[in-house]
């Protein structure tokens, strides 16, 4: 069994390749929230945990170049889904495991991201991804890269949805609260202006 007295090392993907179609088409990792780029929250958050911190944007690859050790892009031009940036982040990995996150999850801390790492180090050839209540949340989660020929199987295949792939491949869950507010998604204007503490 692997020690889990030390980290498991990670690449970490940073999703920042959307549509922003809730945002009305702007580039969700760059606006701001409590003064500071959506992307620069996540980036302080998981940049002292590993030496691959890889972004996936399909824009403005200039102003995320400060905050990461590589950029990826899809591989098309027509903002095909997450799954389009998972997969060039496992090309990229240079590690055995990737950590995934969305861009829009500011609320997320640490004591979260070691509770994943330790569950994908008891369990190091399976996905794993955070669960609240009844659902799973495929964008937090931590997958093996030696599965990226797999995952490349099913996006051929036609599959467009990281949960059902990850589900297919024996993904455990990380179980959080079902009212978890670390995993609060800013995914629209009103949520993301929304002050800390002040439900809708």
């Amino acid at each position: 069994m692997p020690d889990d007295s030390s980290p498991l090392p990670c690449s970490i993907l940073l999703l920042a390749g959307g549509r922003g179609q809730r945002m009305g088409g702007q580039d969700k990792g760059l606006l701001e929230w409590q003064g500071q780029p959506l992307i620069a929250h996540l980036h302080h958050l998981v940049r002292p945990l590993t030496d691959d911190l890889i972004i996936s944007c399909n824009r403005n690859p200039d102003r995320y170049t400060p905050y990461a050790d590589q950029l990826v892009s899809d591989d098309s031009t027509d903002f095909p889904g997450p799954l389009a940036g998972i997969r060039a982040g496992l090309n990229a990995a240079r590690h055995e495991h990737l950590l995934i996150l969305p861009c829009d999850v500011p609320h997320l801390d640490a004591r979260l991201l070691a509770d994943l790492r330790k569950t994908a180090q008891r369990n190091p050839r399976l996905p794993v991804m955070v669960r609240h209540g009844e659902f799973w949340e495929p964008l937090i989660c931590i997958i093996p890269t030696h599965l990226q020929s797999a995952v490349e199987q099913a996006w051929q295949a036609g599959e467009r949805s990281p949960r059902k792939i990850f589900l297919q491949l024996g993904g455990i869950g990380l179980e959080c609260p079902a009212d978890d507010p670390r995993l609060a998604n800013l995914n629209t204007p009103a949520l993301l202006h929304t002050r800390p503490g002040v439900s809708e």
